[in-house]
């Protein structure tokens, strides 16, 4: 299958919100990027549509359609009827006329082909017998049932789309012509490529939009009315059943749009739980004025379903009926080359993301996925990844931050906005002398803690760290940060400086008692000496006048 859907890798944001819309699980997570898995997926443009990193984009095909219209062959456009809910206010004159300013050769409405389609679906139920018709107009489900219900094969009208029926009676009409089918669906491409040349171009809406918008073309506001135009009703849901003129009295004529319910009433075909009913089956909720690529993506169904029912009329076109044999279709099972995973592989994937009874599977669906088991099967096959699993990761966070801050040495205590214990560990507990955690949660920080420091970490969203205090009541010393969270959370850490304290504080008696000695033995040292010189200089004195007088004496003589 070519890539109609592709992904702009660098805006996927691992939300996961595309498998879990995508009905058939057809996207694959590796990388931290979601991959469409396009032999799976059944273009029904859920994941584009939802996406909110507008990560998902269809292929573009305007260049390709300017290539036909420069080849010199006239090219038809054939218009979805559900263009009146697109343009509003815009008949089918007015974008007849801007797609010749194009260069189109002319602009024709599908519901032509409609016409014709709805007229076999009637014939197929009046001559053939069938129990069980499902509509084969939207290409979503014929994907559907192709590649997941191959049961259901054989109960698909083996019938044209409307975009094939018109376009193959345009190229019987013009045999030199080219189509390009316009409207709101991304399958119809796909569509168009598997139609053996009937169709040579899709265009959605908004490619039209850009297209007209690159040229300055205005569309005109005018909306014309023709009674016999019964089958413009077709994009709106029931709208293949209330085009029919024709409707057995033994037969239940169902309309489903939904892929959710289409699933749900395949299931009850396959199952033979339904039988002499026709169903039409849209895979767009809404049918096709649900589309995709309707350019309203805040949809109005309301305003959408009333344009469309007000442009509709009441008669059939004027169309010639084709042989049965012309409008008929091979729909083919596409084989899906997958294997169902043993119970054993389950257990073992499910063991991986913590699930080892069956009450830990939460079938939360935050992944995407339905239930756990079905997630386990997809990471089996590649397409899903452990870490997808939120409760699996908020487990194995909670219990890597509980292992740090119960196995810490520092004391954590967590406070909510109205500063009350919101978490306290076993290391806070201990300097505080308190039994357990439980007797303090929920409660006033200012029962155990002086709140001055955590009130003026609130009002000025600062840390304070390093900070040192004596906790009288607890006779512990603790050096303090108080941290305030982004999520308006207050965090406390205290480390129990108490023995650096008391070691700090025996240094300082240590040493003043040291500083005393020494001025004790200096001062008496000082006294010594002062006795000493004292001592000598009555000595030096009592010398000095025995040896004047005996100097005198020598010197009388």
């Amino acid at each position: 299958m070519a890539e109609f859907l592709k992904l702009k890798k660098s805006n996927c944001k691992n939300c996961y919100k595309c498998i879990r819309h995508c009905p058939v699980k057809s996207i694959r997570f590796s990388g931290n990027q979601a991959h469409i898995v396009p032999e799976e997926c059944i273009l029904c443009g859920q994941c584009f549509v939802v996406c909110p990193q507008d990560a998902k984009e269809i292929s573009d095909s305007t260049e390709l359609v300017k290539v036909l219209i420069q080849s010199g062959s006239p090219v038809i456009a054939s218009v979805a009827p559900s263009f009146i809910a697109n343009y509003e206010g815009v008949g089918i004159e007015s974008l007849r006329a801007a797609l010749k300013k194009l260069g189109f050769a002319d602009a024709e409405e599908t519901a032509i082909g409609a016409t014709i389609v709805k007229k076999e679906y009637e014939r197929i139920l009046r001559e053939d017998g069938r129990d069980v018709l499902i509509s084969s107009c939207c290409h979503s489900v014929n994907l559907l049932i192709q590649k997941y219900y191959p049961g259901a094969l054989p109960y698909l009208a083996d019938v044209l789309s409307p975009m094939q029926a018109h376009c193959t009676d345009i190229k019987k009409r013009m045999p030199d012509a080219k189509t390009v089918f316009i409207g709101p669906c991304v399958a119809k491409k796909d569509e168009a490529d598997r139609s053996n040349g009937i169709v040579d171009g899709v265009l959605t809406f908004e490619e039209l939009t850009r297209w007209l918008d690159s040229e300055g073309i205005e569309l005109e506001k005018k909306v014309e009315f023709d009674n016999k135009t019964r089958a413009r009703i077709f994009p709106t849901t029931g709208g293949i059943l209330k085009s029919m003129t024709e409707k057995l009295t033994d037969y239940s004529y169902i309309a489903i749009d939904g892929v959710d319910n289409c699933i749900a009433a395949l299931n009850e075909i396959s199952d033979g739980r339904l039988h002499n009913c026709f169903i039409e089956m849209s895979a767009c909720h809404g049918s096709c004025i649900g589309g995709p690529v309707m350019e309203k993506y805040h949809r109005t169904p309301v305003r959408d379903f009333a344009a469309v029912s007000g442009y509709s009329g009441e008669k059939d076109f004027n169309v010639a009926q084709p042989a049965k044999e012309a409008l008929s279709k091979e729909f083919e099972f596409i084989l899906q080359r997958k294997t169902k995973p043993s119970e054993i592989e389950i257990r073992q994937a499910l063991a991986k993301m913590g699930k080892t009874k069956p009450e830990d599977e939460l079938n939360c669906g935050s992944c995407g996925y339905n239930t756990c088991r079905e997630k386990a099967e997809a990471i089996i096959a590649g397409k899903a990844e452990i870490s997808m699993c939120l409760p699996f990761l908020k487990d194995r966070a909670e219990s890597f931050s509980d292992n740090i801050i119960n196995n810490t040495p520092n004391g954590i205590i967590v406070l909510n906005e109205a500063l009350e214990v919101q978490q306290i560990n076993a290391a806070a507990c201990r300097i505080m002398n308190i039994r357990m955690p439980s007797d303090v949660m929920g409660e006033p920080i200012v029962r155990i803690l002086d709140p001055a420091v955590f009130l003026q970490v609130k009002s000025g969203h600062q840390t304070i760290s390093g900070r040192r205090v004596y906790l009288a009541e607890y006779e512990k010393y603790v050096e303090q940060t108080v941290v305030y969270d982004k999520d308006h959370i207050i965090i406390c850490i205290m480390r129990d400086v108490t023995d650096e304290e008391m070691q700090r504080e025996k240094k300082e008696r240590i040493s003043q008692s040291t500083v005393e000695i020494a001025d004790k033995v200096v001062e008496k040292q000082m006294r010594i000496v002062q006795e000493i010189a004292s001592l000598l200089g009555e000595t030096a004195a009592e010398t000095k006048i025995a040896l004047t007088k005996l100097k005198e004496s020598i010197s009388d003589e």
